[in-house]
């Protein structure tokens, strides 16, 4: 069996081959994983032999990733908020630009507040505002049955599913007379168009029902913004992610009769990313 030293060079070489980008990077996280120890292990004990059963694990995740398959769907996890969320191919990775909608949903939640999300995917949204808001309740509505099975799971985890309706709706379907102070949602807005430009770790792996519409990727969008004022208390708030050179068509979308203060709000990158609405 080889060391530890011989199979990080051995997998690096591999994930390299298969245009990973940081293959020894990536190696080493894998090799810590299929271990169940941290990095510092790995240095400490560069020449440790691996046992059959550990190099067999291994090699089975190698392979995996260097069919670009996502490093979150080999571990089952990532982390979003600063909190660990079980993932699995039924739900989209979470990412660390949607944390902008949990930061503002936080400021937006009166005490005792009930918010909406509309595909609540991981519920990683849901259960960070709930974690953080401990007054708050909500709904999350999803169209996939396996998605509300993951957010249930991630909610039961973090102890906030007593304070989450999880339901199957497409966008707002099953919603009746529900009022809420805020809607919250990150919506599948990738145009169909640029679906094969996207990493293979994406367009691949990831749901593709909630990476696109099957349009232009904002018949969704427009959906939620016609339909989520017939759910919003007054003064309530929208919080809608958006892709990239989506703004100024999405604003586009909002009646000046019914809302007021539209703004696009920036990630870390500058990109506008949220959009935030206010209504009448």
């Amino acid at each position: 069996m080889p060391n530890i030293t011989e199979t990080l060079k051995q997998a690096a070489e591999v994930l390299q081959a298969s245009g990973i980008q940081e293959p020894r990077r990536e190696a080493n996280s894998l090799l810590a994983f299929a271990l169940q120890k941290d990095k510092t292990y790995l240095i400490a004990r560069s020449e440790h032999k691996l046992s059959t059963e550990e190099e067999k694990r291994f090699q089975e995740f190698l392979q995996r990733r260097a069919k670009r398959e996502p490093f979150q769907y080999i571990t089952g996890k990532q982390e979003f908020y600063g909190l660990d969320f079980t993932i699995t191919k039924d739900v989209l990775i979470p990412r660390p630009e949607t944390e902008l909608i949990v930061e503002n949903a936080i400021k937006l939640l009166p005490k005792n507040g009930k918010f909406c999300e509309v595909g609540i995917g991981s519920g990683c949204i849901s259960t960070a505002i709930l974690h953080e808001v401990k007054t708050a309740s909500a709904i999350g509505l999803d169209i996939s049955e396996n998605a509300l099975k993951i957010a249930l799971k991630n909610t039961q985890q973090h102890k906030v599913f007593k304070r989450l309706q999880l339901k199957i709706s497409n966008v707002f379907e099953v919603l009746k007379s529900e009022k809420f102070d805020l809607i919250v949602s990150n919506p599948p807005y990738v145009p169909s168009a640029e679906i094969e430009t996207l990493p293979a770790e994406v367009r691949c792996f990831e749901p593709i029902t909630a990476l696109t519409d099957g349009k232009d990727g904002l018949s969704i969008i427009k959906k939620i913004i016609n339909d989520a004022p017939k759910f919003l208390k007054p003064r309530g708030f929208l919080l809608i992610e958006i892709g990239f050179n989506q703004a100024d068509k999405v604003k586009s979308f909002f009646s000046s009769n019914i809302w007021q203060k539209i703004e696009v709000l920036p990630d870390l990158q500058g990109i506008p990313r949220i959009v935030k609405a206010k209504i009448r």
